[in-house]
């Protein structure tokens, strides 16, 4: 009798084989959470694509959602119109995904998911990654002369802090450290978001933070848009336009919407990246790899 193996049983141990492998396969993938990816302003979310099929190329069966909703011009409709309508669709999402999803910003979008968040404590956001977003506002001419290029920081807070500014999602966030009484006065989202305006949802718009497993701010000296790039981290102006960073300011301080908390539990990660110009952070695969795949669980 020989002692080796017949044909039709190397065939059975190789299938064997094989079938275990992919069963390994399919039990890895489905151990990564979908994502929610939300581009910027005035892009759509073909802008978003090289982080989407980098995401499924390292995280093979990764579900990642990419919103099609407010591309181009329609960008700059009010903040709040936008946060409804992309966080219910966060909310339905979330609701096919039980075991919980990560969400994931760029620029403008970044700060609209913060806001998601908060409008909807129920969310069952693990990780949430910001990715050189305006998460303190904006006071810059670069980024203005994107939208209006007559204007000037100078003066851009008379239509912004306007009924008719108000309008606009820049104007939302446009953050003028020389005019704070207006800005506390006539916006009518970035004051909310940050609890720096007492509501009846100031305790919920904390609750849709600190429930967080993690929050991941990114951005760097060389964004070159956001400005300061600071506001990326939660850092911002003063009335001289000198830099607080975010552990320096009121709202990390008091805790306003649950940025001390996150850090106390060190659930707050803080990534500054050099030589990253604002328009390349989402279309780099080396920054994906290293500040936004280790999060995506």
């Amino acid at each position: 009798m020989s002692r080796g193996y017949s044909a039709s049983s190397k065939f059975i141990v190789l299938a064997s084989c094989l079938l275990l492998l992919t069963l390994s396969n399919i039990a890895d993938a489905r151990n990564y959470r979908a994502v929610v990816l939300i581009h910027g302003v005035l892009t759509g979310s073909d802008s978003m694509e090289l982080i989407g099929k980098r995401i499924q190329e390292m995280h093979p069966g990764t579900q990642v959602f990419n919103t099609p909703r407010y591309a181009g011009w329609s960008s700059l409709e009010p903040m709040w119109r936008q946060v409804e309508e992309i966080g219910a669709d966060v909310i339905a999402i979330g609701a096919a995904f039980p075991e919980g999803i990560n969400l994931l910003g760029y620029s403008q979008g970044g700060l609209l998911a913060r806001a998601i968040l908060q409008r909807f404590p129920e969310h069952n956001v693990r990780n949430f990654i910001s990715l050189s977003s305006p998460q303190a506002g904006q006071f810059g001419t670069k980024f203005l002369h994107l939208f209006f290029p007559n204007l000037v920081c100078a003066t851009a807070y008379e239509l912004f802090y306007s009924r008719v500014g108000q309008r606009t999602s820049v104007g939302n966030y446009w953050n003028d450290p020389h005019h704070q009484g207006l800005y506390y006065n006539y916006s009518r989202f970035l004051p909310y978001i940050n609890n720096e305006k007492s509501s009846s949802l100031n305790e919920e718009f904390k609750l849709g933070i600190t429930k967080l497993r993690r929050m991941v701010l990114i951005g760097g000296p060389n964004d070159g848009v956001i400005t300061p790039w600071q506001s990326s981290q939660f850092g911002y102006y003063d009335a001289n336009e000198t830099v607080v960073e975010m552990r320096g300011r009121d709202i990390y301080k008091n805790d306003t919407i649950g940025l001390k908390t996150l850090d106390k539990h060190g659930k707050l990660t803080v990534h500054v990246v050099p030589g990253i110009p604002h328009f390349a952070w989402h279309k780099n695969e080396t920054i994906v790899d290293q500040f936004i795949l280790p999060y995506l669980d």
